[in-house]
């Protein structure tokens, strides 16, 4: 069986462009960068899907695209609720306009919230209380993951929208009795998916984004950085694929504007 064409162009750019990979001294150095485990589903040109397995960067550009959402939120789909360990490429989601959109590609990876990593990092995660947002909204509890969005505004952020609705990360919501944050001490599996452009999707009664890397990504990212994250990525090539941002994002008292 031939490997796809975007398998194979993963596989040969991660070799040829990480610098991890080129000099395993990297690893050993004092400094040397903590790595974290990632799988993907991602949709082919025929309509199968295939699974692969990544070593990369634990960095919140890569962990932000993996990190969204807990086992068992439940995603509005064409054939009804369905949770996020069993949604697989090629499945349609329902969006916030009231489409159909296929998935593209899943993500997934699994933290320890309660355990800072080397930098001394905590990764929390979000529990949203039944009604927390309106008459369910969402239908029961909900647990999130640090790099979930909301569609929300925010008294503390309405100034940078107007009032406008916003993606904003789950830490700007919490209020100790809606939202709560918490970092179990076990294993959690976390995931993340990617349609053909970036939208709302409903979780539960509530409205989440899609993943994208933001409009800013291309300006913090280096070259051979850039390469090993696309190669999360079998559907992308750039990262302009990921098109415009459906809504702005608003967090830490700043705003990532839309692009055209």
């Amino acid at each position: 069986m031939s490997i796809p064409h975007s398998l194979a162009r993963a596989a040969r750019n991660a070799v040829e462009t990480s610098p991890i990979l080129q000099d395993p001294a990297a690893l050993r150095a004092p400094q040397r960068p903590q790595l974290r485990r990632y799988e993907v589903s991602s949709l082919q040109e025929d309509g199968t899907f295939v699974q692969t397995r990544h070593i990369a960067p634990a960095l919140p550009l890569f962990e932000n695209a993996f990190c969204a959402f807990s086992r068992g939120s439940l995603i509005e789909t064409d054939q009804g609720p369905m949770a996020i360990e069993d949604l697989l490429p090629g499945d349609r989601v329902i969006t916030g306009n009231g489409s159909a959109q296929e998935v593209l590609w899943k993500g997934s990876t699994t933290l320890v919230p309660g355990r800072p990593d080397k930098r001394g990092r905590t990764h929390h995660l979000y529990r949203i209380m039944a009604d927390s947002f309106g008459m369910q909204r969402p239908l029961s509890g909900v647990i999130a993951g640090p790099s979930a969005r909301l569609k929300a505004t925010p008294a503390h952020l309405r100034h940078l929208t107007g009032g406008e609705p916003m993606l904003v990360p789950m830490v700007e919501l919490v209020d100790g009795m809606g939202v709560i944050e918490t970092a179990p001490p076990t294993p959690v599996e976390l995931f993340h998916i990617c349609l053909r452009r970036h939208a709302l999707i409903n979780v539960d009664g509530l409205e989440f984004e899609t993943y994208h890397p933001g409009v800013n990504a291309v300006r913090v990212i280096s070259h051979a950085m850039r390469s090993l994250y696309l190669n999360l990525f079998p559907h992308i090539y750039t990262l302009t694929d990921f098109g415009p941002q459906i809504l702005p994002r608003g967090g830490e008292g700043e705003i990532d504007k839309l692009i055209a």
